[in-house]
Protein backbone atom coordinates (compact mmCIF):
# COMPACT_ATOMS: atom_id res chain seq x y z
CA UNK A 1 0.00 0.00 0.00
CA UNK A 2 1.11 3.34 -1.00
CA UNK A 3 1.76 5.30 2.76
CA UNK A 4 -0.83 8.39 3.58
CA UNK A 5 0.15 11.72 1.89
CA UNK A 6 0.19 14.34 4.13
CA UNK A 7 0.09 17.78 3.55
CA UNK A 8 -0.83 21.56 5.47
CA UNK A 9 -4.06 21.53 6.69
CA UNK A 10 -4.88 25.08 7.23
CA UNK A 11 -7.91 27.62 8.65
CA UNK A 12 -8.47 31.04 7.70
CA UNK A 13 -10.84 32.71 9.68
CA UNK A 14 -12.37 36.82 9.40
CA UNK A 15 -12.91 38.99 12.18
CA UNK A 16 -16.00 41.20 12.86
CA UNK A 17 -14.13 43.93 11.17
CA UNK A 18 -13.53 42.03 7.78
CA UNK A 19 -10.12 40.77 8.09
CA UNK A 20 -8.67 37.76 7.30
CA UNK A 21 -6.68 36.12 10.00
CA UNK A 22 -4.64 32.55 10.45
CA UNK A 23 -6.66 30.68 13.34
CA UNK A 24 -4.55 27.45 13.05
CA UNK A 25 -2.52 25.18 10.84
CA UNK A 26 -1.00 22.11 11.19
CA UNK A 27 0.53 19.21 9.18
CA UNK A 28 -1.93 15.79 8.99
CA UNK A 29 -3.83 13.97 6.69
CA UNK A 30 -6.68 15.90 4.48
CA UNK A 31 -9.62 13.39 4.46
CA UNK A 32 -8.43 12.71 8.02
CA UNK A 33 -11.78 13.36 10.82
CA UNK A 34 -8.82 12.66 13.30
CA UNK A 35 -6.42 15.67 11.63
CA UNK A 36 -8.92 17.66 11.36
CA UNK A 37 -10.59 17.43 14.77
CA UNK A 38 -7.12 18.24 16.43
CA UNK A 39 -7.20 21.52 14.72
CA UNK A 40 -10.35 22.50 15.54
CA UNK A 41 -10.10 21.80 18.85
CA UNK A 42 -6.99 23.53 19.04
CA UNK A 43 -8.38 26.20 18.07
CA UNK A 44 -11.24 25.83 20.58
CA UNK A 45 -8.95 25.56 23.29
CA UNK A 46 -7.05 28.81 22.21
CA UNK A 47 -9.99 30.97 22.61
CA UNK A 48 -12.32 30.21 19.53
CA UNK A 49 -15.26 29.62 22.20
CA UNK A 50 -18.01 31.02 19.71
CA UNK A 51 -19.06 28.99 16.98
CA UNK A 52 -17.98 30.13 13.50
CA UNK A 53 -21.59 31.31 11.49
CA UNK A 54 -20.02 29.33 8.52
CA UNK A 55 -17.15 27.50 7.01
CA UNK A 56 -16.24 27.06 3.73
CA UNK A 57 -14.46 24.33 1.81
CA UNK A 58 -14.35 21.55 -0.57
CA UNK A 59 -15.52 17.81 -0.15
CA UNK A 60 -12.35 17.09 2.09
CA UNK A 61 -15.12 14.38 4.40
CA UNK A 62 -12.41 14.29 7.19
CA UNK A 63 -12.71 18.42 7.87
CA UNK A 64 -17.18 18.51 7.81
CA UNK A 65 -17.20 15.19 10.21
CA UNK A 66 -14.76 16.47 12.54
CA UNK A 67 -16.88 20.18 12.13
CA UNK A 68 -20.02 19.15 13.62
CA UNK A 69 -18.55 17.54 16.26
CA UNK A 70 -16.56 20.61 17.54
CA UNK A 71 -18.68 23.36 16.18
CA UNK A 72 -21.92 21.34 15.81
CA UNK A 73 -24.05 24.78 14.94
CA UNK A 74 -21.48 25.71 12.31
CA UNK A 75 -22.95 26.06 8.79
CA UNK A 76 -21.77 24.04 6.20
CA UNK A 77 -20.88 25.89 2.40
CA UNK A 78 -19.00 23.76 -0.25
CA UNK A 79 -16.95 25.21 -2.42
CA UNK A 80 -18.50 25.84 -6.02
CA UNK A 81 -14.72 25.76 -7.93
CA UNK A 82 -14.13 22.42 -6.27
CA UNK A 83 -17.35 20.98 -6.53
CA UNK A 84 -17.96 22.78 -10.64
CA UNK A 85 -14.12 20.81 -10.90
CA UNK A 86 -16.10 17.30 -9.70
CA UNK A 87 -19.31 17.81 -12.02
CA UNK A 88 -16.93 18.19 -15.02
CA UNK A 89 -14.97 15.34 -14.90
CA UNK A 90 -17.89 13.11 -15.24
CA UNK A 91 -18.63 14.88 -18.64
CA UNK A 92 -16.74 14.26 -21.96
CA UNK A 93 -14.46 16.86 -22.65
CA UNK A 94 -16.19 18.37 -25.87
CA UNK A 95 -19.53 19.03 -23.01
CA UNK A 96 -17.76 20.72 -20.54
CA UNK A 97 -17.76 24.21 -21.40
CA UNK A 98 -21.55 24.35 -22.32
CA UNK A 99 -22.12 21.86 -18.92
CA UNK A 100 -20.06 24.78 -16.84
CA UNK A 101 -22.39 27.72 -18.25
CA UNK A 102 -25.40 25.96 -16.98
CA UNK A 103 -23.45 25.23 -13.85
CA UNK A 104 -22.98 29.03 -13.38
CA UNK A 105 -26.69 29.95 -13.49
CA UNK A 106 -26.80 27.64 -10.46
CA UNK A 107 -24.33 29.67 -8.37
CA UNK A 108 -24.98 33.48 -9.54
CA UNK A 109 -28.79 33.20 -9.60
CA UNK A 110 -29.86 36.16 -7.95
CA UNK A 111 -31.82 34.04 -5.66
CA UNK A 112 -31.94 30.70 -3.64
CA UNK A 113 -34.98 29.83 -5.58
CA UNK A 114 -33.71 30.50 -9.27
CA UNK A 115 -30.55 28.43 -8.48
CA UNK A 116 -32.70 25.76 -7.20
CA UNK A 117 -34.88 25.99 -10.80
CA UNK A 118 -31.72 26.02 -12.47
CA UNK A 119 -30.27 22.99 -10.70
CA UNK A 120 -33.57 21.35 -11.53
CA UNK A 121 -33.28 22.35 -14.93
CA UNK A 122 -29.26 20.78 -15.62
CA UNK A 123 -30.73 17.70 -13.21
CA UNK A 124 -33.16 16.79 -16.10
CA UNK A 125 -31.14 17.81 -19.08
CA UNK A 126 -28.41 15.66 -18.09
CA UNK A 127 -29.89 13.32 -15.60
CA UNK A 128 -30.71 10.08 -17.97
CA UNK A 129 -27.17 10.03 -19.92
CA UNK A 130 -24.79 11.14 -17.12
CA UNK A 131 -26.39 10.65 -13.42
CA UNK A 132 -23.24 10.34 -12.08
CA UNK A 133 -22.54 13.78 -12.58
CA UNK A 134 -26.20 14.86 -11.45
CA UNK A 135 -25.47 12.91 -8.52
CA UNK A 136 -22.66 14.78 -7.80
CA UNK A 137 -24.07 17.86 -8.06
CA UNK A 138 -27.59 17.09 -6.22
CA UNK A 139 -26.54 15.15 -3.04
CA UNK A 140 -24.86 18.62 -2.11
CA UNK A 141 -27.74 20.51 -2.77
CA UNK A 142 -28.21 22.27 0.31
CA UNK A 143 -24.69 23.27 1.43
CA UNK A 144 -24.15 24.71 -2.51
CA UNK A 145 -26.69 27.45 -1.75
CA UNK A 146 -26.10 27.87 2.21
CA UNK A 147 -24.73 31.28 0.92
CA UNK A 148 -28.17 32.82 0.34
CA UNK A 149 -28.48 33.09 4.03
CA UNK A 150 -25.77 35.41 4.46
CA UNK A 151 -25.42 39.06 2.47
CA UNK A 152 -25.26 39.37 -0.59
CA UNK A 153 -22.16 41.18 -0.40
CA UNK A 154 -20.52 38.19 1.74
CA UNK A 155 -21.34 36.12 -1.26
CA UNK A 156 -17.69 36.77 -3.07
CA UNK A 157 -16.16 34.97 0.12
CA UNK A 158 -18.66 32.36 0.87
CA UNK A 159 -19.26 30.85 -2.93
CA UNK A 160 -15.70 29.36 -3.19
CA UNK A 161 -12.63 28.87 -1.27
CA UNK A 162 -10.63 31.55 -2.76
CA UNK A 163 -10.12 33.85 0.16
CA UNK A 164 -8.15 30.77 1.50
CA UNK A 165 -6.27 29.36 -2.06
CA UNK A 166 -5.32 33.27 -2.91
CA UNK A 167 -3.58 33.47 0.11
CA UNK A 168 -1.57 30.09 -0.62
CA UNK A 169 -0.42 30.90 -3.98
CA UNK A 170 2.61 32.24 -2.72
CA UNK A 171 3.51 29.70 -0.15
CA UNK A 172 3.03 27.28 -3.05
CA UNK A 173 5.16 29.54 -4.95
CA UNK A 174 7.98 29.30 -2.40
CA UNK A 175 7.22 25.37 -1.19
CA UNK A 176 7.14 23.77 -4.64
CA UNK A 177 10.48 25.34 -5.13
CA UNK A 178 12.50 24.11 -2.42
CA UNK A 179 14.73 21.96 -3.01
CA UNK A 180 15.25 18.63 -1.14
CA UNK A 181 12.68 17.30 1.48
CA UNK A 182 11.51 19.27 4.60
CA UNK A 183 11.05 18.44 8.12
CA UNK A 184 7.65 18.57 9.54
CA UNK A 185 9.21 21.53 11.72
CA UNK A 186 10.89 22.90 9.08
CA UNK A 187 7.72 23.16 6.83
CA UNK A 188 5.69 24.77 9.41
CA UNK A 189 7.54 27.54 10.36
CA UNK A 190 8.48 28.20 6.59
CA UNK A 191 4.27 28.26 6.02
CA UNK A 192 4.16 30.51 9.26
CA UNK A 193 6.59 32.72 7.75
CA UNK A 194 5.47 32.93 4.39
CA UNK A 195 2.06 33.52 5.58
CA UNK A 196 2.50 36.41 7.81
CA UNK A 197 4.62 37.95 5.57
CA UNK A 198 1.83 37.71 3.46
CA UNK A 199 -1.21 39.49 5.74
CA UNK A 200 0.84 42.23 5.44
CA UNK A 201 -0.89 42.98 1.99
CA UNK A 202 -4.08 41.00 3.02
CA UNK A 203 -7.44 43.21 2.18
CA UNK A 204 -10.43 43.61 4.37
CA UNK A 205 -13.52 41.00 2.99
CA UNK A 206 -16.55 43.02 1.41
CA UNK A 207 -19.00 43.76 3.29
CA UNK A 208 -17.25 44.31 6.42
CA UNK A 209 -20.16 46.48 7.57
CA UNK A 210 -22.73 43.99 8.01
CA UNK A 211 -20.46 41.46 9.60
CA UNK A 212 -21.57 42.24 13.18
CA UNK A 213 -25.02 41.89 12.12
CA UNK A 214 -24.44 38.02 10.94
CA UNK A 215 -22.89 38.01 14.64
CA UNK A 216 -25.89 39.17 15.97
CA UNK A 217 -28.12 36.94 14.94
CA UNK A 218 -29.64 38.97 11.81
CA UNK A 219 -31.50 36.54 9.43
CA UNK A 220 -30.75 36.62 5.70
CA UNK A 221 -32.97 35.91 2.80
CA UNK A 222 -31.15 36.07 -0.45
CA UNK A 223 -28.83 37.98 0.78
CA UNK A 224 -31.17 41.03 1.93
CA UNK A 225 -31.68 41.17 6.36
CA UNK A 226 -35.04 40.16 6.69
CA UNK A 227 -36.11 43.27 8.79
CA UNK A 228 -35.35 45.29 5.93
CA UNK A 229 -37.02 43.13 3.50
CA UNK A 230 -39.99 42.83 5.76
CA UNK A 231 -39.72 47.60 6.04
CA UNK A 232 -39.53 47.45 2.11
CA UNK A 233 -42.34 45.46 1.81
CA UNK A 234 -44.15 47.43 4.10
CA UNK A 235 -43.58 50.84 2.35
CA UNK A 236 -44.55 49.02 -1.11
CA UNK A 237 -47.80 48.44 0.68
CA UNK A 238 -48.19 52.00 2.06
CA UNK A 239 -47.75 53.42 -1.41
CA UNK A 240 -50.04 51.01 -2.84
CA UNK A 241 -52.40 51.84 -0.93
CA UNK A 242 -52.58 55.62 -1.33
CA UNK A 243 -52.44 55.52 -5.34
CA UNK A 244 -55.60 57.01 -6.90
Amino acid sequence: MEPVAECMLVIIGATPEGRKELLGFQVGVRESAQSWRELLVDIKARGLSVPPEIAVGDGAMGFWNALDEVFPGTRHQRCWVHKTANVLNKFPKSMQPAVKADLREIWQAETRAAAEAAMNTLAEKFGAKYEKAVTCLIKDRDTLLTFYDFPADHWDHLRTGNPIESVFATVRHRTVRTKGALSQKTAKLMVFKLVQAAAKTWHRLKGANQLPMVIEGVKFTDGVATQDADNRAARSSRVTQIRP
